[in-house]
């Protein structure tokens, strides 16, 4: 059977002291988990010395965790078992090693897919580095602010309006995709500045053409409806329309940092068949409010996948 290996880590403002109680008591975990944010009606059960931990939900699956080692503010060892939406077992392990003023957290995992799925291997490594790199992000927040500060809004199928748009098609790596997206936006808000206010209308927008999930890239446009489309925009920029459709739609409250949880659990919900994407139009993410005036916490985004 294929094995599969994941190390993450991150580096979080806090001592060992306070991060390992948190880790070590299964009964926190849904404060912070990285699946569970994707279904908060799951069924959840924890044994009540915090020990032992199995879930059962339609878009998470089934299973159990049980702590087997642990050592006071260093490490903590579990057994995990998978039920749905295939059996297999794995070994996951957090360490906690002080750092100056820091803790350098990282979460382990060492497993093996079913021998069917050996074609999914770096697939299916990058898919949970990705849930571990989440769920990471929100234990940060817990132990440095006291909450998660990310929150997902099921919407469901909704109805998204025609509208033309202007864009910029770019492609990066999912590292630099924030400060490339900054970039791309601020010329497009300077464009239409120039064109007055009543020029634009409705909520800047993403169009994610292609994701390159094992190598890390994505190919993507930054985009804002227009009322009318200007006769003299720069070259480098293009005009582009979108359909009237249905799209089934996660709102994301909260930084944006944290914006991969929506996306996350709408790929989770479509594999789940809550929905069935539509393979013509690329899914979407829209802003609506400001990073320039919101403070961080109450940014709102929302997700959309076109549905068919």
């Amino acid at each position: 059977m294929p094995k599969m290996n994941v190390i993450k880590s991150i580096y979080i403002d806090s001592t060992p002291e306070k991060i390992y109680p948190i880790i070590n008591d299964l009964n926190n975990w849904e404060q912070w988990s990285p699946w569970v944010i994707a279904e908060p009606s799951a069924q959840l059960n924890v044994a009540s010395d915090g020990k032992f931990h199995e879930w059962d939900g339609d878009i998470i699956g089934a299973g159990n965790l049980k702590i087997q080692d642990e050592v006071e503010n260093q490490s903590v060892t579990m057994a995990l078992n998978f039920l749905k939406p295939w059996k297999s077992k794995a070994v996951t392990s957090f360490t906690l090693k002080k750092k100056k003023n820091r803790t350098e957290v990282v979460w382990t995992m060492d497993s093996s897919l079913p021998f069917f799925l050996f074609w999914m291997k770096k697939q299916m490594e990058t898919f949970v580095g990705m849930d571990y790199e989440r769920g990471l992000a929100l234990l940060k927040d817990l132990v440095e602010t006291g909450a998660t500060n990310s929150s997902l809004n099921f919407k469901g199928i909704k109805t998204f309006y025609a509208t033309k748009y202007i864009g910029i098609k770019s492609q990066c790596s999912y590292t630099n995709l924030g400060q490339n997206m900054e970039k791309d936006f601020s010329q497009l808000m300077e464009f239409i500045s120039t064109k007055g206010e009543d020029s634009a209308h409705g909520n800047p927008l993403s169009i994610y053409h292609k994701f390159d999930v094992v190598k890390g890239k994505v190919v993507y446009s930054a985009c804002h409806p227009m009322k009318e489309i200007p006769a003299d925009i720069p070259q480098y920029f293009y005009v582009g329309e979108l359909p009237k459709m249905k799209t089934y739609t996660v709102r994301h409250t909260g930084p944006y940092r944290h914006i991969g949880n929506a996306w996350s659990a709408a790929m989770m919900h479509q594999r789940a068949k809550k929905f069935k994407a539509a393979k013509k139009i690329p899914p979407m993410e829209v802003m609506l409010n400001s990073p320039k005036n919101t403070p961080e916490n109450e940014l709102i985004a929302e997700i959309l996948f076109p549905v068919k």
